[in-house]
């Protein structure tokens, strides 16, 4: 099953879905293609909004995406909203407390 996160305007990941494998895009059966837009295009047309395909795997998108998370488009990955104001993002991506 290949896993979609449904994005709201201002990136925050609003649900995810999953979508069977199965379903046809322009380069074959979805579920031999990881990241590839048309499964996204086809979240779009069934459903409607803005769409990223997820990995429930941690395969692509540095990791698996859940209600309240953020789409950073420059570094394409979802990212954890941040816990406290006083956290701050080390290098590869993750919250870290203050010393």
């Amino acid at each position: 099953m290949a896993h979609f996160a449904e994005l709201n305007g201002d990136k925050i990941v609003l649900r995810v879905c999953v979508v069977d494998n199965n379903i046809e895009t322009s380069s074959g059966k979805l579920g031999v293609n990881d990241k590839h837009v048309d499964g996204e295009t086809w979240c779009v047309n069934f459903w409607g909004g803005i769409w990223k395909q997820t990995s429930y795997n941690n395969n692509f998108r540095k990791q698996y995406a859940g209600k309240g998370m953020i789409y950073d488009t420059a570094k394409d990955k979802f990212i954890r909203p941040q816990p406290y104001a006083s956290w701050s993002l080390d290098s590869e991506d993750d919250w870290q407390a203050p010393i």
